[in-house]
């Protein structure tokens, strides 16, 4: 999609992806996705997954929650429908993943798990309930409204799933790691790596600290405490990466996801890339393109058109209208 600025590309990538996944990739706050003076946004695409044909639909009402169809059936959640469709987006948002903290990196890399490993999709949530449990507990024992008997049955839990989560994000940063680094060498950011040091989790670690963790009413050891590391040779991002190298990492990491499902699934994801060539020069721009996988399909903004575009593959977008280019 080609336009100048302000005219509303971002907006329609946008869109796209609430409509294969369910929610915003910019905001959590859905009432914001109306139009002023409108009472409710409704997105609708369709295409084929597989050699299936589908159509999803996202109704958003403020008040009255949201609504999501697949093929005319309405699901339980939006989780659902990103089961079923898989869609990975860049926006300039997503440079939190390397430039936010802790919390942004796992939540990257526990909605990946979903993506990556459907059957332990269930695992991050499932050791978050176990902990929130526990700091319950916690807090009645020092409240004095109960004994430390009430903690033990959740610290073997959270020891167990724990240790459960540390594995599978240990080995999703591996299976991530090589497509990373060619992909971000061939955007000319070389030497790149993920890592996440997650050694598990046991219940004599949770003992020896239980006193510790009553006085405070919250747990203080495990996988909901640690940090991914996302560096280019011995520098972590986060500190000593300038913004483009930060932005070159997360593009690359999208990409090495969108490579690794495509693997898996045996069927790549929708790509969404917004303003990806902005700060590419034509040989990188050229790199870009050729990372990414054969026989998926990419939706791209940018205020002109490459020279390498096919003109029958360009959307022109005006305020308020999206046309074939001429």
């Amino acid at each position: 999609m080609t336009g100048p600025n302000g005219v509303g590309k971002t907006n329609l990538l946008e869109a796209i992806h609430l409509g294969a996944q369910g929610f915003s990739p910019r905001t959590r706050s859905e009432s914001r996705l109306v139009r002023f003076g409108a009472e409710a946004a409704r997105v609708g695409i369709s295409g084929t997954t597989g050699s299936a044909p589908f159509e999803a639909r996202v109704d958003i009402a403020p008040g009255t929650g949201k609504q999501v169809l697949l093929n005319g059936a309405a699901l339980a959640t939006g989780d659902e429908l990103r089961g079923r469709l898989a869609a990975l987006v860049f926006i300039p948002e997503r440079l939190a993943v390397v430039k936010g903290g802790p919390i942004v990196r796992r939540a990257y890399l526990d909605r990946m798990l979903g993506r990556v490993f459907p059957s332990r999709s269930d695992l991050p949530p499932s050791y978050g309930r176990a902990v929130a449990q526990r700091n319950a507990a916690l807090r009645r024992v020092r409240a004095g409204e109960s004994g430390l008997d009430a903690v033990e049955p959740w610290t073997a839990q959270v020891a167990a799933l724990g240790t459960e989560l540390d594995a599978a994000r240990c080995e999703l940063a591996g299976l991530l790691a090589p497509g990373l680094a060619r992909i971000a060498a061939a955007l000319g950011l070389e030497d790149a790596a993920i890592a996440y040091n997650g050694p598990g989790l046991t219940v004599a670690e949770l003992e020896e600290r239980l006193d510790r963790d009553v006085e405070r009413a919250v747990t203080g050891a495990g996988p909901h405490l640690r940090d991914a590391s996302i560096r280019a040779g011995e520098r972590e991002l986060r500190s000593f990466g300038s913004q483009g190298e930060q932005r070159t990492a997360v593009l690359a990491l999208v990409l090495a996801e969108a490579g690794l499902l495509a693997e898996r699934r045996g069927e790549p994801p929708l790509l969404l890339l917004d303003d990806v060539f902005s700060e590419l020069d034509t040989e990188r721009r050229g790199a870009l393109l050729s990372q990414l996988p054969e026989g998926g399909q990419a939706v791209i903004t940018a205020t002109h058109r490459p020279g390498t575009a096919r003109p029958d593959l360009v959307v022109e977008v005006t305020p308020g209208e999206a046309r074939a280019a001429a």
